[in-house]
């Protein structure tokens, strides 16, 4: 379980950082795509990835390219949402990203179903309703507070399904995790070239080195995941439910006690909807 705690707090700091970097003037776009420098780094160094199955026939590089273009472009809207909706709503919008993904699962990848899983998959859609209401807020803050949210939901949503899109391909987990990381890392430096020579930024160390402890915290939460799963390889629900489960729970804590960001009683109502909808969707 350790390895859990660990990928739970590491999924947290995420969007702690991403919450601190505007207190602290910190380039977001450029601390993202520096976030990518160091994931990259680190997978070449923890996991020993071989490339060599990236040149074979068969290659799932539509996802990988997929995946290159949604993950800075996806961290940039959590950064926004984080800053707009607050660490609470942007991390269980994250979290209950897995409704669409089960039900991609269904629909497109011939998994099975089941009562509690469907039981679930309403429930969180309902929870996520909740959870991005915003009543009593200015038209444009109302509006960022529950848009960039929903954004979080559907992009990573997307990204679950092209994981699961190349892990059907049979690519070693390692080689897809170092060919993503280097294609969101191209991309990412893309558009802060494109802003610097709008002179809409410019680099600096201090966003370079916010953006490689954000990678780290990233590429914790990842290679703890997946210790965990190796640990309970024969568990895999208790892993995933208890990690969405110690996101949201932890994520609220932070958000309300750190931060006091302010949830209504029907947010508050939506968080504990969308855990016992986790609860449900990965009950086995």
């Amino acid at each position: 379980m350790l390895y859990i705690v660990l990928a739970i707090c590491c999924s947290v700091l995420v969007s702690v950082l991403l919450k601190l970097a505007r207190r602290h003037d910190i380039d977001v776009g450029q601390a993202i795509a520096w976030n990518y420098v160091a994931t990259s780094a680190l997978t070449a160094w923890v996991f020993h990835p071989s490339l060599e199955t990236l040149t074979r026939p068969g290659a799932p590089w539509i996802g990988f390219v997929g995946l290159g273009l949604l993950l800075p472009l996806i961290f940039l809207a959590l950064a926004a949402s984080v800053r707009h909706a607050g660490i609470v709503r942007s991390d269980a919008a994250q979290r209950l990203s897995l409704i669409v993904s089960l039900l991609a699962a269904f629909l497109l990848f011939g998994e099975a179903t089941s009562a509690f899983k469907l039981a679930g998959i309403g429930l969180g859609l309902i929870a996520l309703a909740c959870m991005v209401w915003r009543g009593g807020t200015g038209a444009g803050e109302g509006a960022a507070a529950w848009w960039w949210p929903l954004i979080v939901f559907a992009g990573f949503a997307a990204i679950d399904i092209l994981f699961k899109h190349v892990a059907q391909a049979g690519t070693p987990f390692a080689a897809s995790l170092q060919a993503m990381f280097a294609l969101a890392l191209l991309v990412s430096f893309a558009l802060q070239l494109g802003r610097r020579f709008a002179g809409r930024t410019r680099f600096t160390l201090r966003d370079a080195l916010a953006g490689l402890l954000l990678g780290l915290a990233n590429f914790g939460n990842i290679v703890f995941y997946v210790r965990a799963h190796q640990a309970l390889a024969e568990r895999p629900s208790l892993v995933f439910a208890a990690m969405n489960l110690g996101v949201v729970a932890l994520g609220a804590l932070v958000g309300t006690l750190a931060f006091r960001e302010k949830l209504s009683r029907l947010n508050l109502a939506g968080v504990v909807l969308a855990a016992v909808a986790i609860v449900l969707a990965t009950r086995a």
